[in-house]
């Protein structure tokens, strides 16, 4: 399964200590978890909304990433609450049954977000990120063009 990741520039690893310190939307501290996306373009929009400034002036640079991982991913049950998922992903995480759980994105419902648990034993079998440089200001300013169809 391929995944994505949209970072700050040169922040590539895959050890979930983000996390690990200060826990995360699906997750307590404590838990080594790390977040892709089933598409480029969830990777895109998850990171947007964390942006301190609007998009079209964000200079800041990105790298998006992505990386294959020979396995299939568990699935979150749909309905959950936040408590409820939070207690489900510790639950997992904790047992290290799989390498990865798929949650279903509030962004973009079509798409998931896919978590990674880099406690588990299979983690170290996951290849590096392969990245190419993106900055929101470059691809998600206003067209030239578009005041011809306002």
């Amino acid at each position: 399964m391929i995944v994505w990741r949209l970072v700050k520039a040169g922040e590539h690893a895959l050890d979930g200590a983000g996390t690990l310190r200060f826990g995360g939307r699906y997750c307590s501290p404590g838990h080594r978890i790390v977040h892709f996306a089933s598409e480029a373009g969830l990777a895109v929009l998850v990171q947007q909304r964390y942006l301190a400034e609007p998009a079209e002036t964000c200079e800041t640079p990105f790298d998006l990433g992505w990386t294959e991982i020979a396995a299939m991913p568990e699935r979150l049950p749909d309905g959950l609450d936040r408590a409820a998922t939070i207690a489900f992903v510790d639950a997992w995480a904790g047992a290290a049954r799989s390498l990865l759980l798929a949650v279903r994105s509030a962004v973009l419902p079509e798409a998931d977000v896919i978590l990674m648990n880099a406690d588990h034993p299979a983690a170290g079998t996951v290849p590096p990120l392969t990245v190419r440089p993106f900055r929101f200001a470059q691809c998600l300013h206003r067209p030239p063009m578009l005041g011809r169809y306002s």
